[in-house]
């Protein structure tokens, strides 16, 4: 099944730890992904450029709404994700807790949900909400 490890952090923090700190946490994610890519684990990922550049985009009633910044103001920010194919949640979660920026922030994981075919291991919908 796949997983989505959503990656947040604090930006200020990083920028607090300096710069040698944050080439030694990138090339540590390097080393990570590429273990993960060449055991068939990770699917994909990247990280993300810093949330001042991101833009958010919403349509209200027809109307095309944009902002600078991100939906909400929060103490982490999404910094990248890793997309994995595990057995269940706990591989998932084990993956997971080994991403390096676990150390500093927090690793989302949540099983991605097929929209164009339905399969036997998904909640339904509905169900998902309910809990």
């Amino acid at each position: 099944m796949k997983y989505l490890c959503l990656v947040y952090y604090s930006e200020a923090a990083m920028q607090e730890r300096g710069d040698d700190h944050w080439q030694s946490l990138n090339k540590e994610c390097q080393s990570y992904s590429g273990g993960l890519s060449e055991s068939g684990v990770m699917l994909d990922g990247s990280a993300l450029q810093p949330v001042a550049t991101a833009t958010t985009v919403r349509v209200r009633d027809g109307q095309v709404s944009v902002t600078d910044g991100p939906f909400a103001e929060t103490k982490e920010q999404l910094a990248g994700f890793y997309l994995i194919e595990a057995n269940d949640l706990n591989d998932a979660i084990r993956v997971a807790s080994r991403i390096p920026p676990a150390r500093y922030g927090s690793i989302e994981v949540r099983p991605v949900r097929d929209i164009y075919g339905e399969s036997s291991d998904q909640v339904p919908y509905a169900e998902a909400l309910k809990s």
